[in-house]
């Protein structure tokens, strides 16, 4: 279900607790800023997530209030793991839900890694 991203963070959402190791991941990268692993539910051959480790609801959120290393470290942790994947050459794609008109549903802000195939158009044509 859609969340309302401006609502404040909650210590209870399953990323904080994948975070904290109280929830089971198959970890893809992980430094002092950010935290990558498989999702549990791929919608492409290569589905990764990428969460940065501090208290962030959305993107919103995390631009206006995350330090500038932490913002940095976010991104070139987005880049190492679509390069460890071997994703660069052939390509892939970066989503991030955002507030209920955006479909996001977890209440920390995140970014899909795709790929592995081609993925067709980003949004179906109407």
């Amino acid at each position: 279900m859609p969340i309302d991203a401006t609502l404040p963070y909650d210590d209870d959402n399953i990323f904080a607790k994948i975070l904290r190791g109280e929830i089971p991941s198959n970890t893809v990268y992980e430094d002092d800023f950010a935290f990558a692993f498989e999702d549990i539910n791929p919608q492409a051959e290569v589905h990764a997530l990428v969460i940065p480790k501090g208290r962030y609801v959305s993107w919103d959120d995390f631009s206006a209030k995350a330090s500038d290393a932490e913002i940095g470290g976010f991104v070139r942790a987005v880049g190492e793991v679509a390069r460890a994947k071997g994703l660069v050459e052939p390509g892939y794609r970066l989503l991030a839900n955002i507030g209920a008109h955006g479909g996001q549903e977890v209440p920390h802000l995140h970014v899909h890694i795709f790929g592995g195939q081609p993925l067709g158009p980003m949004i179906l044509n109407r």
